[in-house]
């Protein structure tokens, strides 16, 4: 696609046949859609780029493209941006789909006309091909099929990274890796990361092929390079990290390679919520809570912890006065200042005092009319079985 008059607006006619199996292969591969539509997995595309031969070369389009196929224009991805200062935006380079333009007979030839704004110093290059699309989980099966990368190769990269630098003042002993998708924000399930990146920070396999299936951009999204579907790897190491703690979402790297789950020092306390329950529902109807049920739950509140006091020390052996259970009732004093208890207008946990009698329901048998079944005798015959 080059410039061959003087004039600013360029235009180009091309021929192409498709082949009897070529034609084949399109037809068996049609699918429709919803709302009639038609859509193919074995597509025509026509691509553009600049005719450049010393790399390979990116999908670019020239200005004002306009593209015509047996006669019908062509929608081109996208819309074009209104220009700044008279200068038109660039339209982002893609393949283009084709496929329903084209003439399905290897008897009748295909034509492209293709007009563009010529500019100086730029050529362009124009190609037809006969492509398959594979979905995010062709690709991903076809990602499990190439196999796990050992994970020796991953050790070794901590190994390297962990190496005291002679020249450096500071010396980096440990490396902290999380186990959440950088994309997804969940935890990996299949963690994956391009040959060329350097980072030991995985992304899900799945997630990143169904979003490059959307908008194929191919970008880490851990260093933001380049990382095409033939450069991605498994990471053996990751895995059986995974298998092995299901309980952590940070891990930590050491010197010879060996790896620890990066847990808080101190989990907050889980109330027992089995005695609450417990007491509401076999204690505060029936009987009056006991002494010896309360000096239990006394006994298993451990450690409340109080988020207001300023010291941060996690050994302080006496409990401060401040830190009381939620079970206490209103008469054994007004919770101290600073510490946060919840305390609802109508009192719902077991009080010391007794359960008046006349809040327990009576049972059955205190009813002065016992109930009986009807005889038999009463019922209507006509009442099938």
């Amino acid at each position: 696609v080059v410039q061959s008059s003087i004039q600013r607006f360029q235009e180009k006619f091309f021929i192409f046949a498709l082949t009897p199996q070529q034609v084949r292969e399109i037809c068996i591969s049609r699918d429709f859609l919803p709302g009639g539509r038609r859509d193919y997995t074995v597509q025509v595309q026509l691509r553009l780029c600049l005719a450049e031969t010393s790399c390979p070369q990116e999908d670019n389009y020239p200005h004002s493209l306009c593209i015509k196929v047996n006669g019908k224009l062509f929608p081109l991805p996208g819309y074009a941006p209104p220009a700044k200062n008279g200068i038109e935006q660039k339209r982002p380079g893609r393949p283009l789909n084709i496929t329903s333009l084209v003439r399905l007979s290897s008897a009748v030839p295909n034509q492209i006309s293709i007009s563009w704004a010529s500019e100086i110093g730029k050529n362009y290059s124009m190609s037809v091909y006969l492509v398959r699309q594979l979905t995010s989980a062709m690709l991903l099966q076809r990602l499990k099929m190439k196999g796990i990368r050992n994970p020796d190769h991953s050790r070794a990269l901590i190994k390297e990274k962990l190496t005291a630098d002679p020249d450096s003042e500071i010396a980096t002993t440990s490396l902290r890796v999380s186990l959440m998708c950088p994309l997804g924000k969940m935890r990996l399930t299949i963690p994956c990361r391009a040959v060329t990146c350097t980072h030991l920070q995985c992304f899900d396999a799945a997630l990143y092929l169904q979003m490059n299936e959307k908008k194929p951009t191919w970008i880490c999204p851990v260093c933001d390079k380049k990382a095409i579907y033939e450069s991605l790897i498994l990471d053996g190491l990751f895995m059986e990290i995974l298998n092995e703690c299901s309980d952590v979402d940070e891990i930590k790297f050491q010197e010879d390679g060996s790896w620890c789950p990066m847990r808080p020092k101190k989990e907050a306390v889980k109330v027992s919520s089995p005695q609450c329950t417990k007491i509401e529902s076999s204690s505060v109807f029936r009987k009056p809570c006991s002494v010896t049920v309360a000096n239990e739950v006394n006994k298993k509140k451990v450690d409340v912890i109080d988020l207001t006091i300023e010291s941060s020390s996690d050994e302080e052996e006496d409990p401060p006065a401040k830190r009381k259970c939620i079970f206490m009732s209103e008469t054994q004093g007004s919770p101290t200042k600073g510490v946060l208890v919840y305390q609802p207008p109508t009192v719902r946990v077991p009080s010391m005092t007794a359960v008046d009698a006349a809040a327990i329901p009576p049972s059955l048998t205190d009813y002065p009319v016992p109930f009986h079944h009807p005889p038999i005798s009463s019922i209507s015959s006509d009442l099938p079985g």
